[in-house]
């Protein structure tokens, strides 16, 4: 099968202190604008990719709009200043060194955005794997609209078992040019990138084409006739839903002109291997500020009827200094997660209060207990069972999983024209 995953456009900046222009995703430390300030402070005058993105800690103040025309004047001013070197039909090999020491495998190419629905029960080429939030997403068109460039935190999954994609490009970065090699900030570890040759991205398609046939594929999972799940979404799932939104919403307000070879058809990501030993899933972990926190306690436990006696579903919340650990009786969903926030969602609808999602469990008592909320602390997900689930369940609820902590999201480096 032809695969969504092809060679790029991809810029990079050229004689620039790489320390400051990289920086995390846009979408961490969305409750720690404490984070975002030492960036700021670190980065300064420096150009940086900092000046490229919204942070979402910003997505509802006041002066957002001002921000964002901020952000467009400054890719403008650098594409203007010949900062960038732009490599043609490019693949890069990635090796992220994770704050745990650990290396994290990718390859960042082009995924074409016809092949991606995230529209629950889709059965494209790539799928969304949780829940997308329609809401957030005209925020973030606003900041691609106008914009002459993408820069991607999209990370998105391969099951390949066998490491037949990726993995081949460890022994062959002696063939390869390297790009960038340095440190990340506020302890996000280090990355390095090397230039994948001709020869060795016809060697990445060939094995993705492998990995796409329907016959095995149907096997591999013990299905009859079903379209092939190639890519799930693993971080950037809004981004890349706000990317295809974009390009849809180009074609349907010219409906007269071809954008079958726009550049805002394709989204810059990274592919990675489940089955890479540094992916770990992490639960995604909830706190709730600025309403009643025991009448919600007192409807959450009539809803979900919480139990001290043990069920498949439990969690932890934590309130006022002490936590406590419960079972679900009135479970809603497959899973823990989808059980609470579907009750969280209903909830907060009706009696307002605010939800933020959060990495880690001290970070969850932390900001428990700087926002006199309650935080809920959940179980973990297996990996393992992330593909079967996409494929004969639809979508996973919104923020289920993560992978790996805040520090290892990805930061943004490569770059990429979307306007002709």
């Amino acid at each position: 099968m032809k695969t969504a995953f092809n060679p790029a456009d991809i810029l990079l900046p050229k004689n620039t202190d790489m320390n400051k222009w990289t920086v995390v995703a846009c979408d961490q430390y969305t409750s720690e604008p404490e984070y975002w300030d030492e960036v700021y402070n670190e980065v300064g005058d420096c150009p940086s990719t900092l000046k490229l993105i919204l942070p979402e800690l910003y997505l509802e103040e006041p002066d957002v709009a001002e921000r964002i025309d901020k952000i467009h004047a400054e890719m403008n001013k650098y594409m203007a200043d010949d900062i960038f070197e732009e490599y043609k039909d490019a693949m890069i090999y990635v090796e992220r060194v994770q704050s745990n020491g650990i290396v994290r495998a990718g390859i960042i190419g082009g995924i074409d955005l016809m092949e991606y629905s995230f529209e629950k029960g889709s059965t494209s080429q790539v799928r969304a794997t949780e829940a997308t939030v329609i809401e957030r997403i005209p925020p973030r068109i606003k900041v691609r609209e106008n914009a002459p460039l993408e820069l991607p935190h999209i990370m998105i999954l391969i099951d390949d078992e066998k490491n037949t994609v990726i993995e081949p490009l460890a022994e062959c970065k002696s063939q390869m040019k390297k790009l960038y090699d340095f440190n990340l900030m506020q302890g996000g570890g280090s990355i390095s990138g090397y230039l994948v040759t001709k020869d060795m991205q016809e060697k990445v398609m060939s094995a993705l084409e492998t990995l796409g046939n329907k016959d095995e594929f149907n096997k591999k999972y013990n299905l009859t006739d079903t379209p092939v799940l190639l890519f799930a979404m693993g971080d950037g799932n809004h981004s890349l839903a706000t990317a295809k939104t974009f390009y849809e919403n180009l074609k349907k307000n010219n409906p007269d002109k071809d954008f079958s070879d726009h550049p805002a058809r394709y989204a810059l990501a990274e592919i990675v291997n489940l089955h890479s030993k540094a992916l770990e899933f992490e639960a995604i972990h909830r706190i709730v500020k600025n309403l009643d926190i025991e009448k919600l306690i007192s409807a959450m436990n009539d809803e979900l009827g919480l139990t001290d006696e043990k069920t498949e579903q439990s969690f932890t919340y934590y309130y006022n200094g002490v936590e406590k650990t419960v079972f679900i009786k009135n479970t809603s969903s497959n899973l823990t997660v989808g059980s609470l926030q579907i009750f969280l969602d209903k909830y907060l609808k009706e009696n307002g209060g605010e939800i933020d999602y959060i990495h880690g469990t001290d970070a969850v008592k932390k900001l428990a207990d700087k926002h006199n909320g309650i935080g809920f602390i959940l179980p973990d997900m297996n990996k393992s069972e992330l593909f079967p689930t996409v494929i004969k369940d639809g979508a996973l609820p919104r923020k289920t999983f993560s992978m790996g902590h805040a520090a290892d999201k990805r930061f943004y480096i490569e770059s990429r024209k979307i306007t002709k």
